[in-house]
């Protein structure tokens, strides 16, 4: 199979552009083609190698543009990068950081520098070595050469990947097969039976981000499983986030349950019913974690807001990063009617299964995050918070779907209510 990418129109202060004038093919082979009088730009990728091209012109600030038009159906595992970085001398970085020893399967690719682009096939994850971040290439067929930037250009180094793939973003962690990742990675299930659950975690921490997933839960008489799907490190004193699906008796509606905790304590329970059947298609299930708030979101409609309430003396999520965990597990001690419904066990095996996952996140690596201050302040998730139209939509929600709210359960806490609660 040959993935293919065609590129036109690129405009860098010159009168009209031509590839042959404006760049300089540096690898693939004859992979790269320039046709129809230096416009338009092909580039293609098989089994064997890869392609890249860089520009003639060194620049120092500018407007430029390029058209791309990425690799049709299915391309996954491939990346397309098209990146500005500042040149560096190799001897330079091979006096300042050497490479990782890794197994022969992994490679480092080839060195970039000034406006570049390139397509590999790849599983890929960053790290990074006395300032400088290598991309560590698993799995590739292609020969051994360098990519390496510092980490001022880091931020404009911008990689297009064609979809979600659970191969590269998550590790099956338990079930013994029962968790299963197919259509070469765009779909991931677990499953449960009478033995054992399963499960599986993000091979990324994580540290502050919006998260998405699409979910289609167990269908039928799902009493005693719970689906968890939810944001946590480890120890003692962790930080969560969860989103946990309650089963329920055939044609009785799930229960969605929330919780977050922080510095180990949870109890900010907050339950709802679903306005749609969640087992008869796929629904995206988000979290948005900032600075300032966490919001929970079915389908773009949100549900939950945990505002940070540090000015009353309540911990929030901040300072440990989290990886993404799910599971399929049975629960009937609890789950469904208080523990008085138990799982079926003649329906078994339960299945729930999961699909586009997207992060627009930043990863916690070696120590530090991927991003820096200026990239925080670029990105709007990291700021955002709910407008008029989207707390009228948290209102409706709350109003004729929650079922259970720690905030009014003044039973429960009898020396009142946590400070949190108290906030608008």
């Amino acid at each position: 199979m040959i993935s293919v990418i065609v590129l036109s129109s690129v405009l860098a202060v010159v009168s009209a552009s031509n590839f042959n004038q404006d760049f300089t093919i540096t690898w693939g082979d004859g992979r790269v083609k320039i046709l129809n009088n230096s416009q338009p730009l092909t580039l293609s990728l098989d089994k064997t190698s890869g392609f890249g091209f860089q520009s003639n012109n060194e620049y120092l600030f500018g407007k430029i543009d390029m058209k791309l038009k990425l690799a049709p159906r299915n391309s996954a595992s491939t990346v397309t990068a098209y990146y500005m970085e500042h040149p560096l001398e190799s001897s330079r970085m091979q006096s300042r950081c050497s490479v990782p020893k890794e197994p022969t399967h992994e490679i480092i690719l080839k060195k970039k520098q000034r406006a570049v682009a390139a397509m590999w096939l790849t599983h890929f994850h960053l790290w990074r070595c006395r300032g400088f971040a290598w991309v560590r290439v698993i799995d590739s067929s292609l020969a051994g050469e360098c990519i390496y930037t510092d980490g001022a250009s880091l931020s404009t180094l911008f990689i297009v990947v064609s979809a979600s793939n659970f191969y590269q973003d998550f590790d099956i962690t338990w079930g013994d097969g029962r968790a299963k990742i197919l259509n070469n990675g765009e779909l991931l299930t677990l499953s449960l039976d009478k033995p054992s659950g399963s499960g599986f975690q993000s091979k990324n921490e994580y540290l502050f981000g919006k998260i998405d997933m699409q979910l289609k839960l167990v269908a039928g008489n799902s009493a005693g499983t719970v689906t968890a799907y939810y944001l946590s490190s480890q120890g003692s004193t962790h930080d969560e986030i969860d989103f946990e699906f309650l089963g329920n008796l055939s044609g009785d509606p799930y229960i969605l349950h929330t919780n977050v905790f922080s510095q180990g304590k949870g109890n900010r329970e907050q339950q709802f019913y679903l306005w749609f059947d969640p087992t008869a298609d796929f629904h995206t299930y988000s979290v948005l974690w900032n600075p300032q708030r966490i919001i929970f979101s079915v389908d773009g409609t949100p549900i939950r807001e945990f505002k940070n309430a540090e000015s009353v003396g309540v911990p929030y999520p901040k300072n440990q990063p989290m990886r993404i965990y799910s599971s399929l597990w049975n629960a009937d001690d609890w789950a469904t009617r208080g523990g008085l419904v138990k799982t079926d066990w003649t329906q078994a095996p339960f299945t729930a299964s999961y699909r586009n996952f997207n992060a627009n996140a930043c990863i916690w690596f070696s120590g530090s995050s991927s991003c820096s201050s200026s990239s925080s302040n670029s990105n709007a998730w990291f700021s955002e918070q709910l407008d008029s139209t989207n707390q009228e939509r948290l209102k409706w929600v709350q109003k004729n779907y929650m079922i259970y709210n720690y905030c009014s359960d003044v039973k429960r806490f009898p020396q009142g209510l946590p400070p949190e609660c108290n906030m608008s």
